[in-house]
């Protein structure tokens, strides 16, 4: 989990309690969003999701899974069922399955109906597509992270981080009719927020994987000028000042990298 992804779910979680208590608090671009999400046809669904993790667990950890299913069942309110799917996405996440544990995180943000509860279920899928092994699970991960961030955007569309994750899905999952949308959204982003350290460091980021070594040595340089402290910024540093020849730089890029660990 990189520290972008960690300050997301951090900043969400600490803002839970922010709920919409009035009959019909949504914004028509979020009435659009669930829209598009009803007709959205997903490669895989939570059924065979649920039944393949499950197939996974041992005994006494199925034994968990089943008492707070039972807990949800038995839950006779929406605070009630809010607690027993967040009480589910924990353990599930505990468990190493972060498509389900995405699942009820999403569960948990259809009933607050708050941007930090979508942006938590965005979070979490985000990490079920970098951890998932099957194409089909990546994509569905992918299709519901997206969901989940235009939700949290449509909801408080000053969060940058809502706007950054969004953008890196886009990027790792471009559409077929619009390959650099995730691209656009970035360098968007960075001319909306300049110097802003973690749009910087996923622009040089994607330098990197597309060979660009100089712009992403510019841009990485100016994060760790301004968070001196940027571990995963130095290592790529060091990848990038390696790549060019800059090897005396590169040495000291790796002794950052190092020393930060």
């Amino acid at each position: 989990m990189t520290k972008l992804q960690i300050g997301v779910l951090t900043l969400a979680a600490g803002l839970f309690f922010l709920l919409y208590f009035t009959c019909d608090t949504k914004p028509p671009s979020q009435h659009a969003i669930e829209k598009s999400r009803a007709i959205t046809i997903e490669s895989t669904d939570i059924s065979s999701l649920l039944a393949a993790a499950k197939s996974r667990l041992a005994a006494a950890d199925l034994g968990d899974i089943l008492t707070l299913e039972s807990a949800l069942k038995e839950a006779g309110d929406d605070s009630l069922r809010i607690e027993a799917n967040k009480a589910l996405s924990s353990r599930w996440y505990e468990l190493g399955e972060a498509a389900v544990a995405g699942y009820y995180a999403e569960e948990v943000a259809n009933l607050e109906e708050s941007a930090p509860a979508w942006g938590i279920a965005g979070t979490t899928y985000m990490l079920c597509t970098q951890q998932a092994k099957a194409d089909k699970d990546r994509q569905f991960c992918a299709s519901r992270a997206l969901n989940a961030f235009e939700s949290a955007v449509s909801l408080d569309p000053e969060e940058l981080s809502y706007r950054l994750n969004l953008a890196l899905v886009y990027t790792d999952f471009p559409p077929s009719d619009n390959p650099m949308k995730g691209i656009l959204m970035l360098r968007e982003l960075d001319t909306q927020n300049p110097d802003n350290p973690s749009v910087l460091f996923q622009l040089g980021r994607l330098a990197i994987r597309t060979g660009q070594w100089d712009r992403a040595i510019q841009r990485l340089d100016r994060v760790v000028e301004l968070n001196p402290d940027n571990r995963n910024a130095w290592c790529l540093l060091e990848q990038a000042n390696r790549e060019t020849g800059n090897t005396q730089r590169a040495d000291f890029c790796l002794n950052r990298c190092q020393e930060n660990n």
